[in-house]
């Protein structure tokens, strides 16, 4: 069988550009090589595309806290309006190649909010996990949820604010309805950037401030106390549920360096200790949430389980970690599906939904 030609994207400009990094050292170690030959899309922290080499492509691979994209003089540019774009390098003008699928692992701002997935659609391109829509309103926190509250799925109480309402934010109201302590997370972000665990009010008002560093929209919630419980979900019409896992954090709550940084910050069970019952309950809020947010592909929803065992959505990953210490590859693994198996099925996944795509018109006037 003739070998696929998958342009990996990676790195972006984002909060969360080191996350891609790693991820993308696990993607690429893990890619059947009798299948694919791999083309690399580095993106810089200002947005420009390099084509790297597979050898050298990132410093202080193994130092999470020190990983780096090794920019190259290889720029490129996309070039649409043909079959399948053009993929351009800028110094000789020369066609780096035909590529059959985009694997987009840049999490967060531009890689994981529909903006990169509508680029891609734009070129006439496959990609792997969620399309454009799907992307955006799951990563956006406030619309996410106002859609989940809408089709009767549980999430967190809490308040909403724009930038320009900096001044309208008081922690005695704020407090008056959702008591301490509060999460003051920008809407716009993943990872846990950004996101504080506050308890006063002065460092309510330092927490409102970094958030606005980080999105001109901010969420202010209250506290759930539950089990961090966390499903992985793959398919486009008919998607399975993984077996759930559960985030056991070792610090006040799970923090970016918990997750990426320190490898003793958070412990992972997997499979979480549910029962059966427990386990069909939380697939299928999962498959729900999947599906009400229009996810194809892949995606992590993470919950709270109460005491009383009510099931509160804390948000949905359209492109999960991919990291050697992250939970959506761990739980299909212990589903029965390896890493390599995995990526062949997100990669047979993306031209499914590509093929389905194409059949239908888009002029009424050929």
């Amino acid at each position: 069988m003739e070998k696929l030609t998958i342009g990996i994207v990676f790195g972006g400009k984002s909060s969360e550009h080191e996350v891609s990094l790693q991820s993308t050292k696990n993607v690429v170690e893990a890619m059947d090589r009798t299948k694919y030959n791999i083309v690399l899309i580095g993106v810089d922290k200002s947005g420009r595309w390099h084509l790297c080499d597979e050898s050298d492509f990132l410093n202080h691979a193994d130092d999470p806290a020190r990983i780096q994209l090794n920019k190259t003089n290889q720029r490129i540019a996309v070039v649409p309006g043909e079959e399948s774009a053009q993929i351009i390098e800028l110094q000789n003008h020369k066609p780096v190649g035909e590529i059959d699928c985009i694997f987009p692992v840049i999490h967060g701002t531009l890689g994981e909010d529909g903006s990169l997935q509508g680029l891609l659609r734009t070129l006439n391109l496959p990609f792997v996990g969620v399309d454009l829509l799907g992307s955006a309103v799951s990563m956006d926190k406030d619309i996410a949820k106002r859609l989940l509250r809408d089709a009767g799925l549980s999430v967190a109480n809490g308040f909403v604010f724009k930038k320009h309402q900096h001044s309208l934010i008081k922690y005695e109201t704020i407090v008056k309805e959702l008591s301490t302590p509060l999460f003051v997370k920008p809407v716009n972000q993943g990872s846990s950037v950004g996101v504080n665990k506050v308890n006063s009010e002065a460092e309510f008002y330092q927490a409102i401030d970094e958030a606005f560093q980080y999105d001109d929209k901010l969420l202010i919630e209250e506290t759930v106390n539950g089990r961090e419980i966390e499903c992985a979900i793959l398919g486009n019409e008919d998607p399975k549920a993984s077996l759930p896992g559960e985030i056991l954090p070792q610090t006040d709550f799970y923090s970016y360096e918990s997750k990426y940084i320190n490898e003793s910050g958070a412990k992972l069970q997997a499979p979480a200790r549910l029962s059966e019952e427990e386990t069909k309950r939380v697939q299928q809020v999962a498959l729900n949430v999947f599906n009400v947010l229009d996810c194809e592909g892949m995606a992590r929803v993470d919950f709270f389980m109460k005491e009383n065992g009510d099931l509160i959505i804390n948000e949905v990953n359209t492109i999960p970690g991919f990291t050697k210490i992250s939970m959506y590859p761990k739980l299909w693994e212990i589903t029965g599906l390896t890493y390599p198996e995995l990526i062949d099925r997100l990669i047979v996944l993306a031209f499914e939904r590509f093929n389905r795509k194409q059949q239908l018109k888009s002029a009424v006037f050929e």
